[in-house]
């Protein structure tokens, strides 16, 4: 049964006041399509009220000792980490994301991250002498981040927690969609003490709240995760101030199967990835390029693959592919795969899939197109495309071939995988399954963004470097 979560109030200043509006908006479960709780819709004059608090609370935050702020970042861990259970079963709730993964990466990654950024705050403060010149970090400011809603509370995470890390305030906008474990968040912020104004909560849409929070004059830096297209319309509203802006969009990640590979692996693991989150993930090996000597037998084992995927109930034990986030995000998707020309061999419209919800079937393409939209747009659902290619220079073109630059994977003897990772112009690459590393720093080339997250490379985003010449 589904548990109703309404929330009534915004976080700021550090207590839990009355929103400007008495408008509400809705949050939905995609499995039962039924509005199960509400958010405020946040107005321009929260934002000011929310940006006024970061502001008051920024000077003394910025100065405090490593030691200090560390410290309550740790305590903010604890709080949250005892909100794990919690966390996972809300994002099961507002996303659909099956119940073992929501407690393992909705719930799990976010809150390792949380604690690398406790501990890097603590750090003693870098400084280095270069001829008479003193070079200092410091704190960029008052931070605006808006997130979305495919991860939402490791998107939040990585932001906040650099952010807070580094010596910024903050004033959080999290997606419409899937507001709720945001709340968790400000929870554990107010019980762990976090000193009034370090975080704020605003919840509301992206062009009343999100744009109010990219035009303002008062804050320093955007950080945004999102589509291509929202992140080009922020950085527009931020050059007109000159202000920072950090951004982790799109992705259609290649996923390199040379000729020497281990291919069952590759591909089940492959398949693993691009349906991760019910393909609702950025940095998802969506183009799967397989070498012409094994294709078939690659097409084969990725449709027998994508096949073994029951889709259902996000807290069914036995569900490993949930829904998609809404219906226009399903939408979307059967649009795509309306549209494909390719061969279809798993999945489709026509599979079954659950009468309610958001549900679109895990799907296999093959002989796609490297220039086609299949290929090329970041589809955002279970839609896996199978490519063929004959040498290394062919494979590194065919997964260049792309405005974004995010992921990808290579598999192939240790050198020569090696050798093509390097050839792929993305900001992470996978060599024979290596795992993901939540210290490592994580951002894109090309139109997958600006910045890095993720480890001392995002906390570095909101650091300004001064000299002090003597």
């Amino acid at each position: 049964m589904t548990t109703s979560v309404f929330r009534d109030q915004l976080y700021i200043g550090g207590a839990w006041v009355p929103p400007d509006s008495s408008e509400r908006i809705p949050v939905e479960n995609p499995y039962t399509e039924e509005v199960f709780g509400h958010v405020p819709a946040g107005t321009a004059e929260d934002v000011n009220l929310a940006v006024s608090a970061a502001r008051q609370a920024l000077d003394s935050w910025a100065v405090m000792p490593p030691a200090e702020r560390g410290a309550a970042l740790g305590r903010l861990h604890q709080a949250l980490a005892a909100r794990a259970d919690e966390i996972a079963h809300t994002v099961g709730l507002e996303l659909g994301t099956p119940l073992k993964i929501a407690k393992a990466i909705q719930a799990g990654l976010p809150l390792t991250v949380l604690a690398g950024y406790a501990e890097l705050a603590a750090r003693p403060v870098t400084e280095e002498t270069i001829g008479n010149s003193l070079v200092v970090h410091e704190p960029v400011g008052v931070v605006g981040a808006i997130t979305p809603w495919n991860y939402p509370l490791h998107q939040v995470v990585a932001k906040v927690g650099a952010a807070l890390a580094a010596g910024c305030t903050v004033v959080l906008k999290p997606s419409e969609l899937t507001p709720l474990v945001a709340y968790l968040l400000a929870d554990a912020a107010h019980e762990s003490g976090l000193p009034a104004g370090v975080l704020n909560l605003v919840t509301g849409t992206g062009p009343e709240v999100g744009a109010a929070i990219a035009g303002h004059p008062d804050i320093d830096m955007v950080s945004f995760t999102g589509s291509t297209a929202t992140g080009r319309a922020i950085s527009h509203a931020a050059a007109d101030r000159i202000a920072r802006v950090s951004l982790e969009l799109g992705g259609k990640s290649a996923n390199v199967i040379l000729e020497d590979a281990d291919l069952v692996k590759a591909v089940k693991v492959g398949v693993g990835n691009a349906f991760l989150n019910s393909g609702q993930t950025c940095t998802a090996w969506t183009r799967m390029l397989v070498h012409r000597s094994h294709y078939d037998e690659a097409v084969e084992l990725a449709a027998k693959t994508a096949a073994g995927y029951t889709v259902g109930d996000p807290f069914d034990p036995a569900t490993r592919l949930g829904p998609l986030a809404s219906a226009g995000q399903r939408e979307r998707v059967r649009g795509f795969v309306e549209r494909a020309s390719a061969r279809l061999v798993a999945g489709g419209l026509d599979a079954p899939v659950p009468a309610t919800g958001h549900f679109v079937a895990p799907t296999v393409f093959a002989d796609v197109d490297p220039g086609s939209e299949l290929a090329q747009e970041e589809i955002f659902g279970p839609v896996l495309s199978i490519i063929p290619f004959g040498d290394d220079d062919e494979a590194v073109a065919i997964a260049n071939d792309s405005r974004y630059g995010l992921a990808g994977a290579v598999w192939g003897s240790d050198e020569r995988a090696l050798a093509v990772a390097r050839r792929i112009r993305t900001g992470a690459v996978d060599v024979n399954g290596g795992a993901f590393n939540p210290f490592a720093p994580f951002g894109g080339y090309k139109q997958s963004g600006i910045g890095r997250e993720l480890g001392a490379y995002g906390l570095a985003e909101f650091q300004q470097v001064k000299a002090i010449q003597r």
